[in-house]
């Protein structure tokens, strides 16, 4: 196998924790060249992955089907020589570029019941089954059924310096000057966002402890109410949410000294660029979809309700959240920014 095609998820938490594959898929031939399909919102990150050759960035509407501009683009596509297609996400018309595309393999899960459009399917795992999404998309590496190698590459994204420093510039910031983070978003929906007032009170620890620190809130446009209701009760945190690009959001979390994220997108980003973090989980689970570094703290209650991996709390309470005190998550961000004095 010499070229392959990788339709990418949605979500750039999942197309991070895709990474390993690619990796595999360069390991297993070593003279492939692997290009991707993503969504304008995850291409930036596929960007900065090694082992990506070329990212198509498209604006297919998520939950659509948009047949005509998924033809044009198969036709495009048609001539690439492409001898694999790996499709990630499940739904049925993720699949229909490859084989529109005559791609001789088209290898994915049975998602949709997708008999003819893929060739080479995969098992769905069983809900109560569900093993780590790393493990899950590096299975598609192997023939079906394969037994994984125990440990597996994680997730690595470049940096480049030179664009933190642009970018530092651009928003008034000092490359100086501490840098603590601050997302809190979550796309999933509430039932996996720590409280803005939370996230004000870490902010107000911060200051006494840290004067001198700079803070700065990350995320969407979506997520700027949230920043600005932190940035209230806080004042020095600036709201950043939706002024960056993708693109520029990683290049301040490459120079940030501590971030503090719900399970998002951004953590795994964070993540991804080696960068200390705490990551905050409540509905969802961190066995399933975790930071994948060593520099990464994982704070979750695990109580009894919880994972529900529901978007809203279905008891009402949202205890998983509401009960991570910030006191509790800055003992943790202190020990990480007092290792860098």
């Amino acid at each position: 196998m010499h070229k392959a095609l990788v339709i990418a998820p949605n979500w750039i938490g999942d197309a991070l924790m895709a990474q390993p594959l690619f990796t595999l898929l360069k390991r297993l031939h070593p003279r492939l060249t692997i290009d991707a399909i993503a969504p304008g919102w995850v291409a930036p990150v596929l960007e900065r992955m090694p082992e990506i050759s070329r990212v198509v960035a498209t604006d297919l509407a998520h939950g659509k089907l948009q047949p005509l501009e998924r033809y044009r683009l198969a036709s495009v596509l048609a001539d690439e020589g492409y001898d694999a297609a790996y499709v990630l996400p499940n739904s049925l018309k993720s699949s229909l570029i490859p084989w529109l595309a005559r791609i001789p393999l088209r290898i994915g899960y049975k998602g949709e019941q997708r008999y003819g459009l893929l060739n080479v399917r995969h098992a769905n795992p069983r809900k109560d089954e569900r093993a780590p999404m790393v493990r899950h998309y590096a299975a598609l590496a192997f023939a079906p059924g394969a037994k994984l190698p125990e440990a597996l590459p994680t997730p690595r994204i470049d940096a480049d310096l030179n664009e933190s420093a642009r970018v530092f510039a651009r928003f008034g910031l000092d490359l100086r000057v501490p840098l603590v983070v601050f997302c809190p978003g979550a796309e999933f929906g509430p039932a996996k966002r720590w409280p803005p007032g939370h996230f004000a009170q870490l902010a107000q620890l911060v200051r006494r402890s840290f004067p001198y620190a700079q803070m700065i809130a990350l995320g969407s446009g979506k997520d700027g109410a949230l920043a600005q209701q932190i940035a209230a009760d806080a004042p020095f945190v600036r709201n950043l949410c939706g002024q960056t690009s993708l693109a520029e959001a990683c290049a301040l979390l490459a120079r940030a000294n501590a971030v503090v994220s719900n399970d998002s997108g951004l953590m795994h980003v964070t993540a991804a660029l080696r960068r200390p973090q705490i990551a905050l989980f409540g509905s969802s689970d961190p066995r399933h979809t975790p930071p994948l570094s060593d520099q990464a703290h994982v704070l979750w209650l695990q109580l009894e309700c919880s994972p529900c991996f529901a978007r809203e709390c279905p008891l009402g309470h949202t205890r998983c959240l509401n009960e991570l005190m910030p006191e509790h998550v800055f003992a943790n961000l202190r020990n990480i920014l007092l290792t860098q004095r």
